[in-house]
């Protein structure tokens, strides 16, 4: 499916909730710039492990010899090991399952977007016990055009960019008059026309509408509702170029979050230290890692992200991995056309994060027998990795990864002189629990096969 973001590839999508199984995961969309290619598949099979006890149950029993691996293997390899083998357990369903997987086109890496894409044309080219549907949505790359999933034998492709204009137009305003009436106030705060004025200001665009609606309706009052309704339509209208209207809004929610009158200099410092890292994140990082890899208390660390809440997603468990910018246009926005006393630099995260990898190793839990083992000549318990605080086992392997990316790349080989190197012992046990035995860990600075 190709198209811009407008309404009716979603009103598509929701249709598709009838069936017994179905699971989304945003590309791109702030959830990992490092390689989200790679966390596809292992979230489509988190998800539905989670609805089918039964597929969960086959899942762990394919896991289970290979532990702390599965994020970091070739994404044909994952399609075999995440689902191919466990769905084997839903063959008697009647409904299908449906993976949606949206905004293709925002996957960086083409090379292993190439090869998720071929392992699912050759899965669904298969005679699976499991009656399994793929949607994919994407603008027409021309390297995803030219990829297996578009051969016409074996898939359909529906072109939604040739809807007409005002068909899109009143689908989004259906959607921000419904989103409007779920949140309403003792007295009236828009009128019809501010609906129709937004919808058609957003120029065909859904992902700017819900951009707006959640701007405007982050607050509680009249007074203030009504103020962020007006700041929206006057950003809209005063703006002449095509990314204008969403960057006026993204520059509304920083300057509202930046004001200085409100939050002291260091807080503003360390709100743009937090976004940086959630955008050089190579997988999904929970509160708690996040406050951990930056040396941060959990409570300040959260408190930073509240104050973007429109824009940046922070799940209820702090444990639960996936904090996330909301949509791939903020982290651009941030990194490209900001104000530059908000913008961010694109090797502040690596930088960041790096040094928190490896202060993050430095910690007492790095240690001796990590494993637990009663003796060093039996094989690891497969339950151990489970023991190991996510915080860490980002660290182990992701920290060469932020390093070749830093910036402060002398001062950071003198830090992982000091630290790593006392720990690499303990590091290489870590990573045999992890499964991680015998596959490289390499960047340009550091190249380590195991």
């Amino acid at each position: 499916m190709r198209a811009r973001a407008v309404f009716h590839k979603r009103l598509l999508l929701q249709c598709l909730k009838v069936c017994s199984e179905c699971c989304r995961e945003q590309t791109g969309k702030g959830v990992s710039r490092g390689s989200p290619c790679l966390t596809l598949i292992p979230t489509l099979s988190s998800s539905l492990a989670d609805r089918s006890p039964k597929f969960a149950a086959d899942l762990a029993v394919e896991l289970r010899p290979n532990t702390g691996v599965a994020a970091y293997i070739p994404a044909k390899d994952q399609i075999k090991l995440l689902l191919q083998g466990p769905l084997s357990a839903l063959s008697g369903n009647i409904r299908p399952i449906v993976f949606v997987i949206d905004a293709l086109d925002e996957c960086s890496n083409k090379h292993e977007l190439a090869e998720l894409l071929a392992g699912i044309a050759r899965f669904n080219n298969l005679n699976n016990s499991a009656n399994v549907k793929f949607i994919l949505t994407s603008r027409p790359e021309t390297y995803i055009l030219d990829s297996p999933i578009a051969d016409r034998l074996h898939n359909e492709i529906l072109q939604l960019q040739t809807i007409d204009t005002e068909e899109v137009t009143e689908d989004i305003r259906l959607y921000i008059a419904n989103t409007f009436s779920q949140y309403p106030l003792d007295v009236p705060w828009y009128t019809e026309t501010d609906v129709t004025t937004l919808a058609t200001l957003s120029n065909g665009l859904f992902v700017f509408a819900s951009i707006m609606l959640s701007y405007v309706l982050d607050t509680d009052t009249v007074e203030d509702r009504t103020r962020r309704l007006q700041t929206a339509l006057a950003a809209v209208v005063k703006s002449k170029v095509a990314m204008g209207p969403l960057d006026d809004i993204y520059e509304s929610i920083i300057i509202r979050a930046s004001n200085t009158a409100i939050f002291e200099p260091e807080e503003l410092e360390a709100t743009q230290r937090v976004l940086a890292c959630i955008l050089a994140a190579r997988l999904p990082l929970s509160a708690n890692m996040l406050a951990e890899l930056l040396g941060m208390k959990f409570d300040h660390s959260t408190q930073f992200l509240r104050r973007l809440q429109v824009v940046v997603y922070i799940p209820e468990a702090p444990d639960k991995p996936g904090v996330r910018i909301l949509h791939a246009s903020f982290g651009d926005y941030l990194f490209d056309r900001a104000p530059h006393n908000v913008r961010i630099a694109k090797s502040l995260g690596h930088d960041i994060l790096a040094h928190g990898c490896l202060k993050r190793m430095a910690w007492d839990d790095l240690c001796f027998n990590l494993s637990c083992s009663r003796s060093s000549f039996e094989a690891n318990n497969p339950s151990s990795a489970g023991r190991i605080a996510l915080s860490l086992v980002y660290a182990c392997l992701q920290w060469a990864h932020h390093l070749a990316a830093a910036s402060e790349t002398s001062l950071l080989d003198e830090i992982s002189e000091q630290i790593f190197m006392p720990k690499f012992l303990f590091w290489l046990e870590a990573l045999s629990v992890l499964g991680i035995g015998g596959n490289p860990i390499s960047s340009d600075h550091h190249n380590i096969s195991l």
